[in-house]
């Protein structure tokens, strides 16, 4: 597997999943630490936390405990890099690059099927989570999972103090968050239609959810860091993952200062559907697929339905289902990531018999229609950084 390869490879698979699959319990981004003994009352409150977004895990006490996917299966089982990328290679292998699909003369051609072509079936959808779902792994683990994290609250008081917590952000009009969003071409009817929210006094809610909270409840939910402050100084707009009945238990908070990195931070957690999830109405048609929220509501901005994930590691394939009877078009960034994350998603929809086209494909050759090496959607649009 050439340098590439291993990347690209790496970049099919979720960090989260790979988890579970080693017996690791994650519960909201976060699992106890595999070295317990070095912390203070058995890390009874984990101190793992997991970035599907990067790919990543790391412990908040122990230095050398954090890495990609393969330090991860190295750590689980006590085994080397080549070991663990056998092992992946061996659970994944519809993964590898070069792999063949099992399903490859069932793929349906960009311009064989018409707009309006259904998946076949649900079996079909069902059987095709087999590209990323979790395979349950026969030999007996060398880790001992340690026991499920208590939970401090209920999930529905979670999404309770969720909803709470965005109820006390403010509209983002004539706030430095408008003029964020202004100059991406993304204007008050969008900021309105979509509930984007903003922090325009920090310590004031710092203080309020505090007041409001148990200081440990704040930080189970994710709303709070270790330290015991508010997370989002930094990411001061707020994109609420609205569901069909325009609530939220899950968001993305942005930074509008273009120095701070990353620039995105997400609620702690797994993303629980796509970003204006109304959009997948199961109604024949057409859907954008894109790579982050902003590009989704560049497109909203234009009245073209789109969607978006927070990258490419987040999409899951018990989404599948609500792509039903939509056709696809894939709107990744112009870049080595996207490119990687489009040919992924490829076979991901293939496999279940989604058609999709990639945004462009056909015109490369016609400069002045087509994005640049490194542009995203926003961008293509005529936004600013």
């Amino acid at each position: 597997m050439t340098e590439e390869e291993l990347k690209q490879f790496k970049a099919a698979l979720s960090i989260t999943a790979v988890a579970a699959d080693l017996g690791v319990p994650v519960v909201r981004g976060r699992c106890k630490c595999f070295f317990p003994q070095r912390h203070a009352h058995g890390d009874r409150t984990p101190s793992v936390s997991f970035s599907e977004e990067r790919g990543t895990f790391r412990c908040w006490v122990c230095d050398d405990v954090r890495g990609d996917v393969i330090s991860l299966v190295q750590i689980v089982k006590n085994c080397s890099f080549l070991e663990a990328l056998n092992w992946l290679k061996e659970t994944y292998h519809f993964l590898v690059p070069g792999a063949k699909s099992s399903m490859q003369n069932h793929a349906i051609a960009p311009n064989a099927a018409s707009a309006n072509t259904p998946m076949q079936n649900h079996s079909a959808t069902q059987n095709a989570s087999l590209v990323a779902k979790v395979a349950v792994h026969e030999a007996a683990l060398e880790y001992n999972s340690p026991e499920p994290a208590k939970e401090l609250v209920t999930e529905d008081e979670r999404k309770k103090i969720i909803l709470s917590f965005l109820k006390m952000l403010s509209p983002v009009d004539k706030t430095p968050a408008a003029a964020y969003l202004a100059r991406r071409r993304i204007y008050k009817p969008i900021w309105d239609k979509m509930l984007l929210r903003t922090i325009t006094d920090y310590g004031a809610l710092n203080n309020k959810l505090k007041e409001t909270y148990d200081l440990e409840v704040l930080k189970y939910v994710g709303l709070f860091s270790e330290k015991g402050n508010l997370r989002y100084y930094k990411h001061p707009l707020f994109f609420p993952y609205l569901d069909t009945k325009r609530r939220s238990c899950y968001f993305q908070a942005r930074a509008i200062d273009s120095t701070v990195v990353p620039k995105e931070l997400n609620l702690r957690g797994t993303v629980p559907y796509p970003y204006n999830v109304s959009a997948l109405d199961q109604k024949p048609g057409w859907v954008y697929l894109c790579e982050g929220v902003v590009d989704t509501l560049t497109f909203l901005g234009q009245s073209i339905s789109a969607v978006g994930i927070p990258g490419v590691r987040s999409f899951k394939t018990e989404w599948l289902p609500l792509f039903k009877n939509k056709s696809v078009v894939l709107c990744l960034d112009k870049d080595e990531a996207g490119r990687s994350g489009t040919e992924y998603l490829q076979s991901v929809f293939t496999q279940a018999n989604i058609r999709t086209v990639v945004l462009g494909e056909g015109l490369e050759n016609y400069d002045k229609i087509t994005m640049k090496e490194g542009d995203d959607i926003n961008s293509w649009f005529g936004g600013k950084k």
